[in-house]
């Protein structure tokens, strides 16, 4: 995919990886659209980078098609759609109901939900690009929400089963899978912090893939390396998660019995 002309709307844009997405777009010639729930700085880094800002709550399907309809009244078409936002809440399974709908209506329904207003869109034109934002999480687990790591395995179900049941119609689906990023999201952990990668890091590994038309975008190593010991030996690798758990909670200076 070239970028240069294109109509790009980036979700969860007002700061962290969406921001960074956001400008390196403009910075590539596409037309931008960021969008964030935070009205006032959303339009204020929209602003600074050239980007039009349009508020959206996309924890509620209402949000995400009131966005996808205005930018379609706007610009025209949509030729990438950047479904970024996301949240990391919630712990064990005492995590009340209503944090755990949360997470699933941002993490995973906002994805379902852009799909199911673009998808006939992009059907009709012949063509689009989706590019959906989960976690090395959903390829590994997270070691302290149980709501983060249930909610990001799900996102990358979805954004597989739309690679497959729509790559023959020209859409083309990414899934980025990071590990850990210098953003607000990191920190409270310690342990992604000792080999967090800045944004622009991020942003370079992630436009290579779609330039590419390529799936997966992993920011580190040791996703795949870990990915693998994974699927060759299940009960050996949730032995190694048990021990990084300890060293995670040591260095957030809890106990184990934190969920």
């Amino acid at each position: 995919m070239d970028f240069q002309d294109k109509v790009i709307v980036v979700t969860g844009a007002a700061s962290g990886i969406g921001l960074a997405l956001a400008a390196r777009f403009v910075q590539e010639g596409a037309t931008v659209i960021a969008s964030d729930r935070q009205a006032e700085l959303g339009a204020a880094r929209a602003a600074e980078l050239g980007a039009r800002f349009v508020a959206a709550d996309i924890s509620r399907e209402e949000g995400v098609q009131a966005l996808i309809e205005d930018v379609l009244a706007r610009e025209g078409h949509i030729d990438l759609f950047c479904s970024n936002a996301g949240i990391a809440v919630g712990e064990g399974p005492e995590t009340p109901d209503r944090v755990w709908q949360l997470i699933h209506n941002v993490n995973v329904m906002s994805h379902v939900w852009a799909a199911r207003h673009l998808l006939p869109h992009m059907l009709e034109r012949g063509g689009g690009h989706l590019l959906n934002t989960a976690s090395a999480a959903g390829l590994l687990t997270e070691l302290h929400s149980a709501p983060y790591a249930v909610t990001k395995h799900a996102a990358l179900a979805f954004a597989e089963w739309l690679a497959i049941t729509y790559g023959d119609r020209g859409i083309r689906v990414a899934c980025l899978c990071p590990e850990g990023v210098w953003t607000p999201m990191i920190q409270n952990a310690p342990i992604l912090q000792q080999t967090a990668i800045s944004t622009d890091e991020l942003v370079d590994k992630t436009l290579a893939v779609l330039r590419a038309d390529g799936f997966l975008i992993t920011t580190h190593p040791t996703t795949l390396k870990g990915f693998a010991l994974k699927a060759a030996d299940y009960d050996g690798w949730i032995g190694r998660m048990r021990q990084l758990r300890v060293r995670a909670m040591a260095l957030l200076g809890g106990g184990q019995d934190r969920a």
